[in-house]
């Protein structure tokens, strides 16, 4: 096929293989492939098929006659999938062309109008397929002889090449037809060769767009696509909707220098053009500039150049203030907002600005965006949750008014997002299901039922850290499996499910006590998120008893976060350190740490993080020796971490409850109440503990075990656990760490 085009035989404004003129300037012109299409046409209006089999080739036609050329092959297995007995003809009727003599060629162009004469038939002249037909006859009346030769000879290369091939093995199923899934499979790298007419290439960046927008893994890979577009602007340079999907296809894999270049180039092309400037004089031309600025001011704010962004956006803002343009200006506000937090900067006022603004100009979407970024900074500031669940209410409501579907799957996906930070894991885990299971109002085209957009990333691995949680480790490898196909490590949200998956095996690793292949994933998180892969390095460091090194990246850390405003890590960090002043300064001394951590916790309405500073308040009195004040304030962090917590932290909670009730017990006669309810809760940290297969933990548990059915004067119980002790102290081959060290 790619010999067939770069001949250029049917192309007049290319002579020696140099381009005279704009290639899309001719509407369409002849191809061994349309020849195909157009003899599929006729059979349709000549012979007689079933009417189902005629709605499926009538769903098939525009996708035919505006994509790319196919391979024989391809083409008939597409034909073959909706009726068989037509697709037989259509290759009958090419064999004998192809076969026969240039005159046959001659003779079904010759015959091709006779079935369109009347005025009721499928083809009429105004109709889709009339027009195609009479686009066809119009460039093969224009050929010369030679030029009719060269089609021959190329119909015959083209038949030859792909008629003795199996079409059951044929790789691609390329006909875009909405009730088929062929689009699982991508376009491959032959689609496209040589000069596309001006429908075969608007309707491959049409596609290849909203793909990319839609369903990225279903696009084209991003050399392959970069192959084609560099393919299409060789024959046109000035095509700016090509230079527009170069830059998207840029952003997909980082390329700073080809985003920017294609980004600006589209704009020029634009201008050039005169697309935007024929109807309202220099009006179109200044709408280009402005917006323009716009999206190099985007370009540089996803890319970190912040000092590029704010001079980009300055720009923006000026033209558009002297254009008086005021929707250019809301959106120029937005991202002049999202600079700013970008920068760590406290925009809401910028914000709340923007969304009066927007609600004056009557922009829903800009005013929905707003209000998302002041519930998202409302959170971290630690604002009540049904106060900001109340304004993605009222933002909802704008959503489904306005059909904005893209921001009710961002609304759905914030919402899971603050039920997991406040520690609610029931509320987020009902919303992520929602957000999947939720019918996109988005319009079905090329195949794509469901928009796999950041939403959805954000919602699945959500599902997945809190399947991980409870322990349910075959689900969670469902789920990852599921995201790595649906967003491949090309694609731009795969960062999202790398770093959770390496998150969620870190965490296992570290609960069965594998610290020796927890260390090495430390620096795949990091690689994803610095902040990530600094606070678990430091929690290897501990785990290995390196505890200078763990307390001055602790120390770091802490600094850092302080700066940024993240107060879930402040809080970890200050929890871990706390830990590192058991082990060497006292107890006593991690008291105001660990209260610190817990106000702070409260005052942004933390639960879960809350509930392990109340954990660690517990044990650290349990250790200073006032078991049944220890008891007391463990109370208060039971009931949310059954309710909510995870697997973990319900055994940990259950073995701190058992040692302070045995504490509290003293072994004395008149508390044998309190041991007798230890044993019950041992046995529930025991079972918390064999879900994750945490043997380190279950070792303990039995240790402790022993001891309280000794006491007691059980010593067939005493026994059992004994042994069970004994089989994971060998099975671990490891010394134990004093219980009494231990949270």
């Amino acid at each position: 096929m790619a010999s067939v085009h770069e001949s250029l035989y049917f192309n007049p404004m290319m002579t020696n293989g140099v381009v005279h003129a704009n290639v899309f300037g001719i509407k369409d012109w002849v191809t061994p492939y349309k020849i195909s299409v157009l003899a599929l046409l006729y059979e349709m209006t000549a012979s007689k098929i079933t009417l189902p089999e005629r709605r499926r080739l009538n769903k098939l036609i525009l996708p035919l006659q505006q994509g790319p050329d196919l391979t024989l092959g391809q083409f008939l297995q597409t034909v073959e999938e909706c009726c068989s007995q037509t697709a037989y003809a259509v290759k009958l009727r090419l064999h004998e062309m192809a076969d026969g003599e240039l005159k046959d060629m001659e003779y079904f162009f010759s015959t091709l109008p006779t079935p369109f004469t009347a005025f009721d038939s499928e083809a009429y002249k105004t109709s889709v397929v009339g027009l195609f037909m009479r686009h066809m006859l119009l460039a093969y009346n224009k050929l010369s002889f030679s030029q009719v030769y060269k089609l021959y000879r190329s119909l015959q290369h083209y038949y030859h090449n792909d008629s003795d091939m199996d079409l059951t093995s044929t790789e691609d199923t390329v006909g875009d037809r909405v009730d088929k899934e062929e689009m699982d499979t991508p376009l491959h790298e032959s689609e496209l060769r040589g000069p596309l007419s001006q429908k075969q290439a608007e309707y491959f960046l049409a596609r290849q767009a909203y793909l990319l927008k839609n369903d990225e893994n279903k696009a084209l890979k991003p050399a392959a696509l970069q192959e084609e577009l560099n393919n299409m602007l060789k024959f046109n340079p000035d095509f700016a909707e090509a230079h527009y999907l170069n830059y998207l296809n840029s952003m997909r894999v980082q390329d700073i220098f080809l985003s920017a270049h294609s980004l600006l180039h589209y704009f020029d092309r634009l201008i050039l053009s005169g697309n935007e400037g024929k109807s309202n004089g220099d009006e179109g031309y200044g709408r280009s500039l402005r917006y323009a600025a716009l999206n190099l001011a985007s370009l540089h704010c996803r890319f970190g150049h912040y000092r590029q962004a704010d001079l980009a956006l300055q720009e923006a803002i000026r033209i558009a203030q002297e254009s008086n343009d005021h929707v250019c200006l809301q959106h120029c506000l937005s991202w002049l907002y999202t600079l700013e937090q970008m920068k760590g900067s406290d925009s809401t006022v910028l914000t709340e600005d923007s969304v009066k603004m927007a609600a004056h100009f009557c922009l829903p979407y800009l005013a929905s965006l707003g209000i998302q970024s002041l519930v998202q900074q409302g959170a971290t500031q630690g604002k009540t949750a049904h106060k900001l669940m109340d304004a993605l209410k009222d933002t909802d409501i704008l959503h489904w008014k306005h059909s904005l579907s893209e921001l009710i799957e961002i609304s759905l996906a914030q919402t899971t997002s603050i039920w997991r930070m406040y520690g609610k894991s029931t509320m987020a885990l009902q919303q992520g299901q929602l957000l999947l299971n939720i019918s996109s109002l988005e319009p079905v085209n090329f195949g794509v039922q469901q928009n796999n957009t950041e939403a959805f990333a954000v919602a699945l691995c959500h599902l997945a850290e809190l399947h991980a949680e409870q322990g349910l480790y075959s689900a969670v490898s469902e789920i990852i499996q599921h995201l790595k196909e649906q967003f491949p490590p090309h694609t731009q949200h795969a960062k999202l499910w790398m770093l959770c998956d390496l998150k969620i095996q870190f965490e296992r690793h570290m609960n069965e006590g594998k610290y020796h292949l927890a260390e090495p994933l430390v620096t795949a998180i990091s690689a994803l998120n610095k902040t990530e892969g600094l606070y678990r390095k430091a929690q290897v460091l501990k785990a290995l008893n390196r505890s200078t090194e763990a307390y001055r990246i602790l120390q770091q850390l802490q600094v850092h976060c302080e700066k940024t405003k993240c107060t879930e890590m402040v809080i970890r960090v200050m929890l871990s350190t706390a830990e590192l002043h058991w082990e060497s300064s006292g107890f006593s001394t991690a008291l105001p740490l660990l209260l610190q951590a817990l106000a702070l916790a409260r005052q942004h309405h933390l639960q879960s993080l809350a509930s392990e500073a109340i954990l660690h308040l517990a044990f650290t009195q349990l250790m200073l020796g006032v078991p049944e004040q220890a008891l007391t304030v463990l109370h208060e962090a039971i009931e949310p971490v059954l309710a909510h917590g995870a697997v973990m932290d319900k055994g940990r909670t259950m073995l701190l409850a058992a040692r302070c009730q045995m504490a509290v017990a003293g072994f004395r006669p008149n508390r044998q109440g309190q041991a007798v309810l230890a044993v019950d809760t041992l046995n529930e940290a025991a079972a918390y503990f064999s879900k994750l297969n945490c043997k380190e933990r279950l070792r303990d548990v039995h240790y402790l075990q022993a001891q309280l059915h000794h006491a007691l004067g059980q010593t067939l119980q005493r026994n059992k656990s004994a042994m069970l002790f004994r089989l994971l102290d060998q099975e671990l081959q490891s010394p134990a760490p004093p219980v009494s060290m231990q949270l």
